[in-house]
Parts: C-alpha cells; structure tokens; sequence
C-alpha cells in the first residue's frame, strides 16, 4: 500500500508521504501532521530548503529494525531515522532536484512513546518529524551543546503548533535520553 502527500508551497519542500505499513490505518490524519510539523519546521528552521524534496516513509517496527541495523549496525527498532541526501557534485546537472533525504518513522514505537508518555499520538508524531527533518538540514545531538540548540529549536518549532515542550518532564540531572 502506498500514499503519496500532495507537495507543499514552492518556498518550502516538497514533502510526499509513504505509507508503507498496514499499522498506519489507525492514524488517517498522520499524513497531514507530517506534513504541517515540516511546513512549520522549514518555516522556522534558518535553512535554504525551498523547491528541495524530501520524503517520509510511514513503516512499522519491523521495517524501521531493518534499516537500522542495515544502516547504523543496530538490531532493534526505533522511533525515527532520518537519510540525509548527499549533495550533487560539481558537473551534476542544473535541472536535477534538490533532495534533503528520507526520514523513516515506525508506527508501534512511536504510539508505545506516545502512550508511556500520556501525549497525544499527533504530538509526539510532530515532534519525530520535526526532529527527522532538522537532522535532513544538518542538526545533530551527538555533543550536549548541539543537543541543546537543536531541542531549542524543536520546541520552538512544536509551540508554534501548540504543542507542549516534549521536554518538560525530563530531569535535568539525568542523563539526556536522545531520539536517534
């Protein structure tokens, strides 16, 4: 089964949406958050994105495991991934399209976190693609000085939705618990 998003205003990218998984039914409404959190994430985001092509592969957990552990050397799954493209070379044609990558988002993680967190599935939904779309524009959280801008940023980003700081709950003496 496959779904394909409707692309967005030609200063933004253009997002498709594929949803791969029969899990997916659940959430009719998935493909429209997805959609909303990257118009407001490359709204947000000081980055030049616009007319460049990304997309988002709605999959299960099964399907995440797979390229996780093909891709990062890690048997198991998880809640996002995000493929960041690599960019044309000198000589690449003029007219080729711009592409961000691909962010990979399983179903069962994603509303086992949502549930376990007592958030709505759209928040915490918005808040992986948000997080998937900043590391396609080069965030990252490896050191904590870039943990911190970049989780700036995503509840900059998830408050001009109206939604919650996701991070509000955390304890700020524990370890930083990060999405991959």
């Amino acid at each position: 089964m496959q779904s394909a998003g409707t692309p967005v205003s030609s200063a933004l990218p253009l997002t498709e949406v594929l949803v791969v998984a029969e899990c997916w039914q659940t959430e009719p409404e998935a493909e429209a958050v997805i959609h909303r959190a990257i118009q407001a994430a490359a709204e947000i985001a000081d980055a030049d994105v616009g007319e460049a092509e990304l997309a988002v592969m709605l999959t299960d957990d099964a399907g995440i495991r797979t390229l996780n552990n093909n891709w990062r050397g890690i048997d198991k799954p998880t809640n996002v991934l995000s493929f960041p493209a690599l960019q044309p070379t000198a000589g690449a044609p003029a007219d080729a399209p711009r592409m961000l990558g691909d962010i990979a988002i399983a179903y069962e993680t994603t509303r086992k976190e949502a549930d376990d967190e007592e958030k709505p599935f759209d928040h915490h939904l918005s808040h992986l693609a948000v997080h998937g779309f900043l590391h396609l524009i080069g965030y990252d959280h490896e050191k904590d000085d870039d943990a911190e801008a970049m989780e700036g940023l995503e509840r900059e980003i998830l408050a001009q939705l109206g939604i919650p700081d996701p991070y509000a709950d955390r304890d700020p003496h524990s370890d930083r618990e990060r999405m991959d």
